[in-house]
């Protein structure tokens, strides 16, 4: 079996437990966590395994604030929006992309230097 498909079917079980641990969780816990990686992946970039390991560490996170009884937004915020943002710092998302195409557009239709700032 070739390293490719070890990696795949490797990723899919892990995905899988990833799925069952968060429906393991407290309703409110699985619905946000669930909102949470669909906005994240609307974002991501590349192969998406970056946001593998961010749903991993959220999931980590909402476990034990489930734990210790605490409500998700305790752990979120109320603006869980911004807190998926914060998350999306460190991972390749398009975002970068659109960035980048938006000011190269502009800069060469009025003639800049692109490295101009």
């Amino acid at each position: 079996m070739s390293d490719i498909i070890k990696k795949l079917i490797g990723d899919k079980k892990a995905w899988r437990k990833m799925e069952a641990r968060a429906k393991a969780l407290p309703e409110e816990y699985d619905f946000v966590y669930h909102r949470i990686q669909h906005y994240m992946w609307k974002h991501s970039a590349g192969s998406g395994m970056d946001m593998i390991e961010i749903f991993e560490g959220v999931l980590g996170l909402f476990e034990e604030g489930a734990k210790n009884g605490r409500e998700v937004l305790e752990i979120t915020g109320v603006d869980v929006a911004a807190f998926c943002d914060e998350l999306l710092i460190n991972a390749k998302t398009y975002t970068e992309d659109w960035r980048k195409k938006l000011n190269t557009e502009i800069m060469e239709k009025l003639g800049r230097d692109i490295k101009e700032k």
